[in-house]
C-alpha cells in the first residue's frame, strides 16, 4: 500500500525485454536500502524487486501491466516516479494508493498559473467501468504516474490537477507534455461505495 507522495524521480539505466517481460533497470538514491522482494510504485504501479548492483536496482513488468501502463512505452533516460510502501505507523499525507493501475490517461494540456502548472488529462471513459468506480469526482483524489492529486473540474472522460513547483521539480511531472500518457489508478474508496450501492439495489 502506498499513499502517493513520490521519493524521488529516478532514472531508467536499461531496459531488456525477455518473451512478455520487460525487465526495467533504475538508478536511485536509496538503492542500498533497498532488498529483493521489496514492493515499490513505479509511476504507480507496484512491482517488485528482483536483483540490486550498486546504486541500480531491476524490476519486472508481466505483459499486462505492460498493456495497462505506461511502463512500456519507458526509455533509457525517462524519469520514473518511486514510492516504497507506506509504513503504518505515521501520517497518510496523500491518500491510500494501492499501486494497482486501472488504465492510462493522455495529457490534452498543460498551462502555466503563474509558478503553478495545470495539467488535464483525458481517459477512455467505459459507463460500466464508471458504476464501479472508475471515474473521477470534483475536489476527489486520483492518482497520476503515482502522485496523489486532488481533481479539478471533471467530466465523463477528462480532469485537471494543479501542480506546485515541488512536486513538478521533485517528479517526472516536468516531462509531462501534451500528448504524453500517464497512469490513472482511481480512489479505492470510490470503487468500494460504487461497489456496496450496486449490491444493494
Amino acid at each position: 500500500m502506498f499513499s502517493g507522495i513520490v521519493e524521488e524521480a529516478a532514472t531508467v539505466v536499461a531496459l531488456n525485454r525477455e518473451k512478455g517481460n520487460l525487465h526495467i533497470t533504475l538508478r536511485c538514491s536509496f538503492t542500498g536500502e533497498l532488498k529483493v522482494d521489496q514492493s515499490i510504485s513505479h509511476n504507480g504501479v507496484c512491482l517488485t524487486v528482483v536483483s540490486m548492483e550498486g546504486d541500480n536496482y531491476t524490476v519486472t513488468a508481466i505483459r499486462e501491466t505492460l498493456e495497462r501502463s505506461n511502463l512500456g512505452l519507458l526509455e533509457v533516460g525517462s524519469k520514473v516516479n518511486l514510492e516504497r510502501s507506506m509504513l503504518m505507523n505515521g501520517r497518510l499525507d496523500g491518500h491510500i494508493v494501492q499501486g494497482h493501475v486501472d488504465q492510462t490517461a493522455v495529457c490534452r494540456s498543460v498551462t502555466e498559473a503563474d509558478g503553478s502548472w495545470y495539467y488535464t488529462f483525458e481517459y477512455a471513459f467505459d459507463r460500466e467501468m464508471a458504476k464501479k468506480g472508475y471515474l473521477t469526482v470534483d475536489k476527489g483524489s486520483v492518482t497520476v504516474n503515482g502522485v496523489s492529486l486532488t481533481v479539478v473540474e471533471p467530466t465523463e472522460h477528462s480532469f485537471r490537477v494543479a501542480i506546485i513547483p515541488y512536486t513538478y521539480e521533485q517528479t517526472n511531472f516536468h516531462q509531462i507534455k501534451e500528448g504524453s500518457v500517464v497512469n490513472l489508478e482511481f480512489d479505492i474508496i470510490g470503487k468500494y461505495i460504487s461497489r456496496i450501492v450496486a449490491l444493494s439495489q
